[in-house]
């Protein structure tokens, strides 16, 4: 029998050509829970408003390994010392570290699943594969979770500086075409080094690490909390749970078969069989556009319109600002949506309120630290360096309400 090359090169659009660095990764990204994100848009529904954002959770994940792989190289060479089985470690941790998304991915964890985050769903999924592969995960699973002793490991899966938000900026930037979120990683990694087994930059990176989190915070607010991405991801997370109330009324509703074991399931995090995790590996975005395609012909108004409204980007309006919105405006666009046809029940599907935050670097989660050229480690924050990172620790609100045009 033949054996299979499993040492395969990735062409990819943000970094040219990846490599698969062992045959324990490729044998995990040929698995069928892996390629599952071949399925899950990695902007949930971004493209409602930039149309290139089409680009996959598996993309990102393997341009986070290839990210990784730079950083161990870099680190080694400054004189880091990390393990072969170490790296590796590194590789299937950030690997995945997103492999417990769902379809729309928060729009699932507020709706189809109770209170489980996609990172408590993700560790389920690498016990489940390091049952599977004879315990070879067990390195991998203990950096992801924070328990090895050496701290940068986990930092560069899980922190502020992170491999994760170092893909995701430069690549959403390239594929929703917002130039403002287009950073050199390249020149950040080159900025990393290790300290007492922390991560710390180097003092010359001061800047890669500003401009990083300018671009972060942009992101969030021209990309990632877009109003018309927010309002349809709210309408998505009313559809879902319509249709949970709908199959405990007894309604028969046309869906997958996966999908109508989370509708008519309440599964919470201690349901987290593996038979749990199967039918949930067997979701995708597929099973949420076909649900639709046949909801939008249902006799409930809710389901109906909402279906509708999210296939053809007929979306509600939607308002933002600084401040609260009134009551008295509430009520008034309840009563609007009601004289156009909405019983008292159905409004508060179409009108509703909500804030939405933003916070580039969060001093009080992790400090980032500075290593000066004469030996020292300083908070980012006590530079001498003018830094506009007071405005960028700050948490920023803005509410919205949602209404039918």
């Amino acid at each position: 029998m033949r054996q299979r090359n499993k040492l395969k090169i990735i062409n990819d659009p943000i970094y040219g050509f990846i490599h698969i660095p062992s045959s324990l990764v490729f044998d995990i990204i040929e698995h069928r829970y892996f390629q599952r994100l071949r399925r899950i848009n990695q902007m949930g529904l971004s493209f409602l408003v930039f149309p290139g954002a089409k680009h996959t959770r598996f993309e990102h994940v393997l341009g986070c390994m290839h990210l990784m792989q730079k950083t161990v190289e870099m680190l080694r060479f400054k004189g880091v010392q990390i393990s072969d089985k170490e790296a590796e470690g590194l590789y299937i941790a950030i690997l995945l570290h997103d492999i417990g998304h769902g379809p729309f991915s928060h729009a699932m964890e507020h709706s189809i699943v109770e209170d489980i985050s996609h990172e408590e769903i993700s560790l389920r999924f690498m016990e489940e594969l390091n049952t599977e592969l004879g315990g070879k995960l067990e390195l991998a699973i203990s950096i992801f979770k924070g328990e090895y002793p050496r701290k940068f490991m986990h930092q560069l899966i899980s922190s502020q500086l992170d491999m994760d938000r170092a893909d995701y900026l430069k690549r959403d930037s390239f594929y929703t075409g917002v130039a403002e979120g287009n950073i050199n990683s390249e020149r950040l990694i080159s900025m990393l080094n290790v300290r007492n087994d922390e991560l710390v930059v180097e003092e010359k990176g001061l800047y890669s690490v500003e401009k990083f989190l300018i671009a972060r915070r942009l992101m969030y607010w021209q990309v990632y909390l877009h109003k018309t991405s927010v309002g349809g991801e709210q309408m998505l997370i009313r559809l879902l749970k319509r249709a949970k109330e709908l199959v405990q009324q007894g309604d028969e509703l046309k869906m997958s078969t996966a999908l109508a074991f989370f509708v008519k399931n309440r599964i919470t995090k201690n349901d987290l069989s593996k038979e749990v995790l199967e039918k949930f590996a067997l979701l995708d975005d597929t099973d949420i556009f076909a649900a639709m395609k046949e909801w939008q012909f249902h006799p409930d108004k809710i389901l109906s319109d909402l279906s509708g409204m999210l296939l053809n980007r007929d979306l509600l309006k939607i308002k933002v600002r600084t401040n609260n919105f009134e009551e008295q405006k509430i009520v008034r666009l309840q009563k609007l949506a009601i004289a156009n046809g909405y019983t008292n029940e159905e409004v508060k599907y179409f009108v509703f309120t909500g804030m939405m935050t933003n916070r580039a670097y969060n001093p009080e989660r992790e400090v980032i630290k500075i290593l000066t050229k004469n030996g020292r480690l300083v908070d980012i924050t006590k530079t001498a360096e003018e830094l506009s990172l007071e405005a960028l620790s700050q948490t920023t609100v803005k509410y919205y309400i949602c209404y039918p045009k």
